[in-house]
């Protein structure tokens, strides 16, 4: 007989079974065991909106198994993620395996090592119904939004569409954006600048017009502009203030999934989906040197910015003995957590700070688990170094009454900043680094220019931008920001342009009639409140049932009216126009937006029915017969380069074809191995290369 451990990933047993030892058995449930059924809505409204759960058909052979290996068990630890997620789950398998709810048998492992294991294990807990509740609630609300509306949106615009109470949400957060964008007018403005020498030096430094006779510079147009110039031609320009001052920069907190999932973003390209896998294998642990399968960092789904005392003394540990004393802040740094965090985990953090990035790297790891391992591990290690301190300066200068500012730092102690810097979506205009200036100093002029500037419209969503606002607006929760953009996006709501979202037109249709009709569900406060309700019910303060009633008594009306408000109408999802003919009839082709997706189709349709997929041009040619080479997707969603002619011509790469050609055959080369790899030749006996890192051609 033996104690069995049900954990949610398989990848999980190996890291705890080391730590658990003998007379435990380690088995994984691999997610959730039960679930609302997806032929009906699942739930009885009539009767306090009982979920109606069945057994997933998927997972009836891991039932199975786990009631065999409980019955032979002398006591059972539900250890599944320690979420709400997490709690349902345990809940579930209690209920299957007929466990006493009042039992102690609930075990949750911030991280996967031997404290983090052991701690958990010693402090076991009845099942949190109130967790559980508050994901219940969120799971039938999401079903009555996206079950009620979704056949609606089928009858009014198109079959296979749906509707959730996030990602609308979401669709129209990015469909308002694009309409701010196309409603921007930019407005003409203009700057003046100078490049100045103080007595002494010989490099030149920046100064911009701030004001005119006292009054804020404002200029509109090239006249304005050139008639100061003017009066600037023979102006004295002196020194007539100088402010110094010691700037302190603190260092960001230790990542929550919002902010890992924004900084991956921007430092690494990581999409979230990417960004939370590598996190969640981290979790869980990899092989490591020496030290077997290890859990390398806390768990990824949390909103607090909280660390632990024996964290914070690891870190001070390694601070002290790699830069000393002085790296050191005077005082243990508190970082505070969003006014909407749930603070049941600690911030994202090393779960071993001694490991250091290289000595993970050296274990083999995979190259996505030592980037984001490397950024968690300086950004942790860096919150809880000293200040960056900066020498600022910052001097107004006098020319005929006109103000121009000038303004510098030199960096005094470098602190935190010697490890790691938080990256910004917009970064900030760089500092001269000044000159020693005093007051009445004559500045000679090197160059004084007028420049016409236009003011520029919003930009875009990125992903990280999006889960930005998400947090800030405080609609959905870590767990959910990364489906809710995959979700968008798989349903052609949202498409990628770079790195940046736009809607679709089927997106701007659909947002518009929920819009018209289901305004609540798709405000951006009215979902934040819910989520806020959705809190409530976790902490034991709201009624789950009385939540879902107040909601289902607005949204049921919403829908009788939008029924009868769209009575025997229909949307038509507007085509995209391009510059491709028909081959069959000569009318222009247009893209539409199908059940799987963009696709092009003649505009003379029905009349017409030639149909066909879009394909983008590389601007590159086959090696082995000439014809375009077209950028395509695997399967699995990988990029790659083929022969338009495929399967009759068989030439594919992963490599990058270049506007380049080979000085030796003249066939199109294609780049291997990033900005500093080499430009290769795949024409069959060629063999040209060039080394992009400065090497010659062979």
């Amino acid at each position: 007989m033996s104690d069995l451990i049900i954990v949610e990933s398989p990848t999980k047993i190996r890291t705890i079974k080391r730590y658990v030892g003998d007379g435990f058995e380690v088995v994984a449930s691999k997610g959730h065991v039960r679930d609302l059924p997806k032929s009906k809505l699942g739930v009885d409204i009539d009767n306090d909106f009982a979920p109606q759960y069945v057994n997933i058909k998927e997972k009836e052979e891991t039932i199975r198994s786990i009631k065999k290996l409980a019955k032979k068990s002398d006591h059972i630890y539900l250890a599944s993620d320690p979420d709400r997620e997490g709690e349902a789950i345990s809940w579930h398998l209690a209920t299957l395996l007929g466990l006493d709810m009042k039992d102690k048998n609930r075990v949750t492992f911030n991280e996967l090592t031997e404290s983090g294991i052991k701690t958990g294990m010693s402090a076991p807990r009845s099942i949190d119904i109130n967790l559980v509740n508050a994901q219940q609630a969120r799971r039938v609300l999401d079903r009555l939004v996206g079950y009620k509306i979704s056949p609606f949106l089928w009858r009014k615009i198109r079959r296979g569409l749906s509707a959730g109470r996030v990602q609308s949400v979401a669709v129209k957060m990015i469909c308002d954006r694009e309409e701010e964008i196309r409603s921007f007018v930019s407005q003409e403005y203009w700057s003046i600048d100078a490049k100045l020498i103080a007595p002494g030096s010989k490099k030149a430094f920046a100064a911009k017009l701030a004001a005119v006779d006292g009054v804020k510079a404002e200029l509109a147009t090239k006249e304005q502009t050139d008639k100061l110039l003017e009066r600037l031609k023979d102006a004295k320009f002196v020194i007539q203030s100088i402010k110094k001052s010691v700037h302190k920069k603190a260092p960001a907190a230790p990542f929550t999934t919002s902010t890992l999932q924004q900084e991956a973003s921007r430092r690494l390209s990581f999409q979230g989906r990417r960004t939370m896998k590598t996190a969640q294998e981290l979790y869980e642990g990899v092989e490591i040197k020496g030290m077997g399968v290890t859990g390398l960092i806390t768990y990824m789904r949390t909103d607090s910015t909280r660390i632990s005392d024996e964290a914070r003394d690891a870190a001070y540990k390694y601070i002290r003995e790699k830069y000393g004393e002085n790296y050191l802040p005077d005082a243990p740094r508190k970082y505070k957590s969003k006014g909407n965090s749930q603070d049941g985990h600690e911030a994202i953090r090393p779960a071993h700070p001694e490991l250091t990035p290289d000595v993970v790297k050296a274990s083999g790891v995979t190259n996505d688990q030592f980037k984001l391992y490397k950024l968690i591990w300086e950004r942790f290690i860096a919150s809880q170094m000293s200040n960056c301190l900066l020498d600022t300066v910052s001097a107004d200068i006098d020319a005929d009454g006109c103000t121009f500012k000038a303004s510098g730092y030199a960096v005094k102690f470098d602190g935190f900043t010697i490890l790691y810097e938080e990256t910004k979506d917009e970064e900030e205009e760089g500092r001269n680094v000044l000159p020693p200036l005093k007051r009445n100093d004559l500045l000679k002029v090197k160059s004084l220019d007028g420049n016409q500037h236009f003011t520029q419209p919003p930009p875009r969503y990125t992903e990280a931008t999006l889960v930005k606002a998400f947090e800030e607006t405080g609609i959905g929760r870590p767990s959910t920001y990364v489906p809710t953009i995959s979700t968008i996006l798989a349903r052609s709501y949202v498409e990628r342009e770079g790195k940046h979202l736009k809607p679709t037109p089927l997106g701007e249709v659909t947002n518009e009639l929920m819009k018209d009709h289901f305004d609540k569900i798709v405000d951006v406060k009215f979902t934040a409140k819910m989520e806020d309700s959705l809190d409530q019910v976790e902490s034991g303060s709201r009624s789950w049932t009385k939540t879902l009633d107040e909601f289902y008594k607005e949204f049921s009306g919403e829908l009788v009216e939008a029924e009868e408000a769209m009575d025997g109408k229909r949307i038509r999802i507007p085509d995209e126009a391009t510059d491709e003919i028909c081959e069959l009839c000569g009318k222009p082709m247009v893209i539409k937006i199908g059940r799987y997706g963009k696709f092009m189709a003649c505009s003379g349709f029905p009349e017409c029915t030639n149909t066909k997929k879009i394909v983008e041009d590389s601007g590159g040619k086959c090696p082995f017969c000439g014809k375009r080479v077209l950028l395509k997707k695997s399967k699995r969603g990988k990029k790659y380069y083929g022969c338009e002619d495929n399967p009759t011509c068989t030439f594919m790469t992963w490599d990058i074809p270049s506007d380049q050609k080979c000085p030796t055959c003249g066939s199109t080369l294609f780049q291997k191995g990033g900005r500093n790899g080499v430009l290769v030749c795949h024409k069959e006996g060629c063999g040209y290369q060039k080394d992009l890192s400065g090497g010659n051609g062979e």
